[in-house]
């Protein structure tokens, strides 16, 4: 039994394709850089969707940092000792005195 040449390559040459093919298909998807025919890498430019994006990403990102200071600032002030101390010392204040007798 003979295998011919021509159908064989041709064969070779339509996995290949479809291989190359599948995977730009989903390097594409995925936003990675594409290959071109020799191995090259064919990267997407920036536009300015693309850098306002991330500027407004850094500056949120920023803004999430010093939220989270200011929280565990927070934190502190609510779990001190010296904070729920002057609490109960302000809610004794306003609680009536035990001697006095109410008019």
């Amino acid at each position: 039994m003979e295998f011919g040449a021509p159908p064989f390559v041709i064969m070779i040459v339509i996995v290949c394709t479809a291989g190359w093919l599948i995977n730009n298909w989903i390097r594409a998807k995925h936003g990675y850089p594409l290959e071109d025919e020799w191995g090259g890498k064919t990267v997407k430019p920036d536009n300015g969707e693309t850098l306002r994006l991330k500027a407004e990403n850094k500056a949120l990102h920023d803004k999430l940092d010093a939220m989270q200071d200011r929280m565990i600032v927070l934190e502190k002030i609510v779990t001190d000792r010296g904070y729920s101390l002057s609490a109960e010392i302000e809610a004794l204040r306003d609680a009536p005195a035990l001697g006095k007798e109410r008019v």
